[in-house]
């Protein structure tokens, strides 16, 4: 099968500017734009950009399918132009055994429309206390190793991971916090979290845990990536480690870099995260870095959680928001601000996650996957949760204006979406 896009802007993460062009493709992959093709779609000067791969999305399966399927986060990445789904290994029980990660595997191969890659958990049942069998996992075809939101506590526990994950060059994804510190914390100190009379965590517990973690990398030689970066005293230890050459990359989620600790002022829970939202100064420090390449990759660290769970006391309420399907028009609000180009948002949107799993996706370059989304960055409308595909509908951006909507999903050349 063939499809030429006519008259496309083009967004490239791997260079500076979006151009107008055609671009073909043929038989699941991006090919030189000569000859005919079997379907033509003429973009109309809409932008044409890499799908995106996003990295730390919880599907509640096995466990609390009530919550979210594959079938139904499949379909709401189609329609946020997410063509590649990385999935968090803190499911109820955690996918820590070969077994549990080929039932998932088969799950998502039957129903989910995007590919679907997964996480494992590092220690068995996420308890911190014993390392899985990671050679194993490896074989079975997890992609990276995480304990999620849980910290491993333990550094001999940790060390021993890393130095064994070192040796088959697997990838660790970490969570970065002092956990005694975070504990029980629903919100960033400061002034504001005591007016509310919120339990608060530090911003130093952050970077307590990204210290620790950098020494163990710097111990062990271990690839690294820390999910959530999310405080500007963080940044200056990332910085160092990077200049260090250890071998280290950096995540953040779409809503620490659209929202601030404000948001949370009338203890509405659908803005309850793990980490807490943050002050205006570090959600501006997140977007900076990010425009200099310090954080290489935005996330939705998508978490569905169902009305039961939400519907509480803010400080009882489960952390977590649903963010595959507002993924682009939340990140595109630092398009039309000025802050991020669409160049730079493509390349920590698709680009670098794809780049730090190994994965030939991410671009637009002739050779590469033809998983692409179709948008209009211009389009205002009004978000209603209801008519997400995502089982939880707990997004903070309900009734929100958001400008921004995905046309057409495209994953290996086959439409699995179209608005």
């Amino acid at each position: 099968m063939s499809i030429l896009f006519k008259n496309a802007q083009i967004i490239d993460p791997t260079t500076a500017d979006v151009i107008t062009n055609d671009l073909m493709v043929r038989d699941g992959m991006i090919v030189d734009p000569s000859g005919k093709a079997e379907t033509v779609i003429d973009c109309s000067g809409k932008y044409l950009a890499p799908g995106i791969v996003d990295i730390g999305v919880k599907v509640c399966e096995p466990g609390e399918r009530h919550k979210e399927s594959y079938k139904t986060a499949g379909a709401a990445a189609a329609a946020g132009g997410v063509t590649t789904i990385v999935t968090r290994a803190d499911t109820d029980p955690a996918i820590d055994t070969p077994e549990a990660l080929e039932f998932i595997r088969r799950r998502a191969a039957e129903v989910a429309p995007v590919n679907v890659l997964h996480i494992a958990a590092l220690t068995k049942g996420r308890a911190g206390r014993e390392m899985t069998e990671i050679g194993f996992l490896q074989d079975a075809g997890a992609i990276a190793f995480s304990d999620g939101y849980r910290v491993v506590q333990n550094t001999k526990v940790l060390a021993r991971a890393m130095v064994y994950a070192k040796s088959l060059g697997a990838l660790i994804i970490a969570h970065p916090q002092e956990p005694i510190l975070s504990d029980g914390g629903v919100a960033t100190s400061g002034k504001f979290a005591s007016l509310r009379g919120l339990p608060h965590v530090s911003p130093m517990a952050e970077r307590m845990g990204l210290d620790r973690d950098i020494s163990m990398i710097e111990m062990t030689g271990a690839a690294y990536h820390a999910d959530q970066i999310t405080t500007a005293r963080a940044l200056p230890a990332l910085e160092r480690a990077k200049k260090n050459g250890l071998n280290i990359t950096a995540g953040t989620s779409i809503h620490h870099l659209t929202l601030n600790e404000f948001d949370i002022a009338d203890y509405r829970s659908f803005f309850k995260m793990t980490p807490p939202l943050r002050s205006e100064d570090d959600r501006i420090a997140m977007v900076e870095a990010v425009s200099t390449g310090l954080i290489d990759i935005i996330s939705s660290q998508h978490t569905p959680q169902d009305e039961e769970s939400k519907r509480l006391p803010f400080e009882a309420a489960a952390s977590g928001a649903v963010g595959l399907e507002t993924f682009l028009p939340a990140v595109l609000r630092l398009y039309h601000s000025g802050h991020l180009s669409l160049n730079q948002i493509f390349k920590a949107a698709s680009y670098n996650p794809a780049k730090r799993l190994g994965l030939n996706s991410g671009r637009i370059d002739i050779g590469s996957p033809a998983d692409l989304m179709l948008f209009d960055a211009d389009v205002p409308y009004v978000l209603n949760r209801e008519n997400l595909h995502s089982k939880s509908k707990n997004t903070p951006f309900d009734e929100a204006r958001l400008q921004g909507k995905v046309l057409r999903t495209f994953v290996g050349g086959q439409e699995v979406y179209r608005a």
